[in-house]
């Protein structure tokens, strides 16, 4: 397992959830969930968390159906993780499968008494959460880094 906090994004049209983990990649935790509408402004404060958080890559959720294919909403992922991945480099930015992590954060969030109407503020994050704990696991098993590399194209 490699040392050093990653950064998790669950990206929606309207918000985009962000999470974190501990230097030794136990443990994620939400961090805040940023506007998603005004793309460069969100890409904005995405790189001030970079150079806040000094991750060692940053995770971004790719929806896949659950045959596992893609469709226009992951054809839209990519395109945000490559100019994200442009704004941040040298960073390492890694495309992971989120499927199910809405409704996995969703049942966490109704489980632990949070209300429909103010778990939306937070479900991104939670979101995030569940794809950077995912992230880590896979890691843990495959002792490799999870997901597939973003690579950067000038």
């Amino acid at each position: 397992m490699r040392r050093g906090r990653r950064l998790a994004l669950d990206v929606g049209d309207a918000r985009i959830g962000v999470a974190s983990c501990d230097p030794d990649g136990v443990l994620a935790t939400p961090v805040e969930t940023v506007p998603g509408r005004d793309v460069p402004a969100a890409h904005r404060r995405l790189r001030q968390l970079v150079e806040e958080y000094e991750p060692i890559e940053v995770v971004v959720g790719l929806p896949r159906s659950l045959s596992g294919g893609e469709g226009p909403a992951a054809v839209k992922i990519r395109a945000f993780a490559q100019e994200l991945a442009r704004g941040i480099a040298p960073v390492p930015v890694r495309l992971v499968d989120e499927r199910m992590t809405t409704v996995t954060a969703t049942q966490g969030l109704r489980a632990s008494g949070v209300k429909s109407r103010k778990g939306r503020s937070v479900i991104d994050q939670a979101a995030a959460v569940v794809i950077l704990q995912n992230a880590l696991e896979s890691e843990r098993g495959s002792g490799g880094p999870p997901g597939e590399s973003v690579e950067v194209v000038v």
